[in-house]
């Protein structure tokens, strides 16, 4: 007869389901943002991460069955618990080794979508014998219902603090890749701790604090491993690498040349940033129609990075500058790494603006004030977390918060590689009841570059100004903006809505593939 359990043990075992499920749902996360940081569709990613592992999860179970199948055995308690102990031995190492795995295989041109929905299945079959077998040694001294009740109750629980922790503490705390480690050592030290309430499982024991050891000393290692990595992504070297609760921020220099990238994409390079900022914002500031009152209040969404900030502040009437960011490590880096900086000529912290920390679709609302220009300079809408940025709520907010006289501006990717983005931009501007004017220029470092403005009124570029120093604008210049390319022209698409977000697919155009 199996020995029977004791109160304490019985505890554990549901401790370790606990964990269990935490660190599963932690690595499931782990891979899907990892598979979108690299490869930029987030919904996809997600999508095989998540689905495979569940999916294979479902396989695991299944395969339970034929584990110490014979009910009637004296060992039967034994050979389950000694099958839980290999599955966590093994998925622990698996955990984090895995996601720099993975990384490599995209570093040196292998095929990730493959890498990714291998990993996840693998694991997914580990995850998926788990349970089971916590509630076949739990039944084996109470009610069936009882001990399935038991482990799914700490399952469910370890799914949510998996699911909170990994983005708010781990991530941001730990980055992607120690983050494998760690949860690695978690579940090498429930082996650990088994063994040392289990006398049969003693021998295991030492091999589980062995590993638990080993991954918590390789996680510092991790990172300059993965740093190395990184660097192959990249035409110059890496000089700041920030990993916040909410992107990768990652700042490259080969000379007087800065890049800052987000999730892998560039957003400015400091040797031709101003053709792009000055374009965003001096046609818009020059259009307010009434001459005499140029704009006094400005709203400014997303351009952390300081520079648009920088354009707007060479029009000395401009009173009061609100900036929604998203990130406050954007922020922090432009505030204070010297190159960005003497770039953005330290406008982050003149006393004109007010910096607003969080999501702009939710903070446009709890802004009272009546902008006289609002500008939007948000990442391109290539995933459904962004396009709602673009969307016609969002817009129908904007317009409450425009001053009568007032102008919208907004990028509006590439109108070349993405030529419906543009075109879904504006049409769902003229859709909440504003006149568009959509316009592009060429930014060396991006191609051809898209913007759409749009006013309650209708705008005459003629009378268009421009009475402060630019390097590249020109008043010559502001009317024949409007004029697009004959290569580029507005498409028939559909407005992009937030239950039907249409601009992501614009967005990932297969033209992309060429640029």
């Amino acid at each position: 007869m199996s020995k029977p359990t004791t109160k304490s043990q019985r505890q554990l075992l549901l401790i370790a389901a606990a964990v269990s499920s935490s660190c599963g749902l932690a690595v499931e996360l782990l891979l899907g943002t990892l598979a979108s940081y690299l490869v930029g569709n987030q919904a996809l990613a997600y999508g095989v991460a998540v689905g495979f592992f569940l999916a294979a999860m479902g396989i695991g179970s299944y395969l339970s069955k034929f584990i110490a199948q014979d009910q009637q055995s004296e060992s039967l308690q034994q050979d389950l618990l000694s099958a839980f102990i290999k599955v966590e031995l093994l998925i622990a190492p698996l955990t984090a080794l895995f996601p720099v795995g993975l990384f490599a295989l995209f570093v040196y041109n292998g095929n990730l979508w493959l890498g990714l929905s291998l990993a996840t299945v693998f694991l997914g079959i580990l995850a998926g014998l788990e349970v089971p077998l916590l509630t076949r040694i739990l039944e084996m001294e109470s009610d069936l219902k009882d001990a399935l009740a038991g482990v799914l109750a700490l399952d469910y629980i370890g799914a949510l603090l998996g699911s909170v922790a990994f983005p708010l503490l781990l991530l941001p705390f730990f980055g992607l890749f120690p983050t494998g480690f760690i949860l690695g050592t978690l579940q090498a030290l429930i082996v650990f701790m088994l063994g040392t309430k289990f006398s049969q499982l003693k021998s295991w024991k030492y091999l589980g604090l062995a590993i638990a050891i080993l991954l918590i000393t390789l996680t510092p290692i991790s990172i300059p491993i993965t740093n190395r990595l990184e660097n192959n992504l990249y035409e110059a070297p890496i000089v700041k690498r920030i990993q916040s609760k909410y992107q990768r921020i990652v700042l490259t220099r080969q000379g007087r040349d800065l890049r800052l990238f987000l999730d892998g994409d560039l957003q400015l390079s400091t040797i031709d940033e101003y053709r792009y900022h000055e374009a965003l914002v001096h046609p818009a500031m020059s259009a307010n129609l009434q001459k005499s009152d140029r704009p006094k209040k400005v709203l400014v969404m997303g351009a952390g990075d300081g520079m648009a900030i920088r354009e707007i502040l060479k029009w000395q009437q401009v009173e009061k500058i609100v900036l929604i960011e998203l990130d406050p490590e954007v922020v922090t880096l432009a505030k204070n790494q010297p190159q960005l900086v003497k770039s953005n000529q330290d406008s982050l912290r003149d006393p004109r603006v007010e910096i607003i920390y969080g999501d702009a679709f939710l903070k446009v609302a709890e802004i009272s004030d009546r902008f006289d220009v609002i500008v939007a300079d948000f990442p391109d809408p290539d995933r459904e977390i962004l396009a709602k940025l673009y969307s016609e709520g969002f817009y129908l907010q904007l317009l409450g918060r425009l001053a009568d006289q007032g102008v919208i501006v907004t990028q509006a990717s590439s109108p070349f590689f993405a030529p419906k983005v543009m075109s879904c931009i504006s049409r769902t501007l003229n859709h909440v009841g504003l006149q568009t004017m959509p316009y592009t220029i060429n930014v060396p470092s991006f191609g051809p570059w898209g913007f759409v403005m749009a006013s309650k009124k209708k705008l005459d570029p003629q009378q268009f100004e421009l009475p402060i120093a630019t390097r590249f604008l020109t008043s010559s210049m502001l009317p024949n903006l409007f004029n697009l390319p004959g290569d580029i022209e507005l498409k028939p698409v559909t407005i992009n809505r937030l239950a039907h977000p249409v601009i992501v697919r614009y967005q990932s155009d297969r033209r992309w593939f060429h640029y």
